[in-house]
């Protein structure tokens, strides 16, 4: 294990970290019998290509045009900040009668968070964001049409886009995989990254929610600038100066 090349013992990390959510720099020097130094370098050189992101004691994978989490496992990690962020949001809804909300756990959540005491027209390309709403029965649903992804349980391609454009939306909640000063919200899938920008296009407000990880990571394929955004809902695990620096480039930051 210990005379592996620096290659393989990356390679290793990033299945790991893949696999499981998460790599630990003290677990991993014991696995591959390296010094935890030499697991740091790795850390480093991996974040460097855009392949994790460094945490203290370890680190998490980015999302990529080759990587991608499922629905599945994001209804696992970070949920109760999920949750706050969800209801922070689902607040920011003003006098709005049709809402975009975006395939993704914390969109979903936001659904589940809107006021079922008022009519609300709620438009999805995710299919459980649209079988949550459509069993409490107080909201309009309108499923967009289009090829079903396996992993997030969405429509996409041009049939989801074509009935998208379509529509003027009040209020779009919308997800990424990652969001950065730079490069603005991205997303690994291009036909995701499609349904996402028709959805800005579409909307009058767009508000961005998700949980700090998100902050700084770089995924395929761009869909918005941070400036087309009129709110970002994220936890306090976003530092406050990091905050403040999205808020210079035009959205409120609601930190909760």
């Amino acid at each position: 294990m210990a005379n592996r090349t620096a290659e393989e013992r990356q390679r290793e990390i990033v299945r790991v970290a893949r696999a499981t959510g998460s790599v630990d720099v003290t677990v991993l020097a014991a696995e591959l019998g390296v010094a935890k130094e030499t697991v740091r370098r790795d850390l480093r050189a991996l974040e460097d290509h855009g392949l994790v992101r460094r945490t203290h004691g370890g680190a998490y994978p980015v999302e990529s045009a080759g990587f991608e989490t499922t629905l599945a496992f994001r209804a696992t990690s970070h949920v109760p900040e999920k949750r706050r962020v969800a209801a922070a949001a689902a607040d920011l809804l003003g006098d709005a009668e049709t809402v975009f909300v975006d395939e993704g756990f914390t969109p979903q959540l936001i659904a589940e968070a809107l006021p079922a005491d008022r009519p609300l027209t709620v438009v999805t390309a995710s299919l459980p964001v649209a079988g949550a709403l459509a069993q409490k029965g107080d909201a309009s649903v309108l499923l967009l049409g289009g090829r079903v992804r396996s992993g997030t349980l969405a429509t996409v391609d041009h049939w989801t886009t074509k009935m998208l454009s379509g529509f003027v939306i009040d209020l779009a909640f919308i997800g990424a995989n990652g969001i950065s000063r730079e490069h603005g919200l991205t997303t690994p899938d291009p036909a995701v990254s499609e349904v996402k920008a028709q959805a800005v296009r579409a909307a009058r407000r767009v508000v961005f929610a998700g949980v700090h990880t998100k902050f700084g990571a770089v995924s395929f394929c761009r869909f918005a600038e941070v400036g087309a955004l009129e709110a970002i809902v994220t936890s306090t695990l976003l530092p406050a100066s990091e905050a403040h620096r999205y808020s210079l480039l035009g959205p409120q930051v609601i930190r909760v």
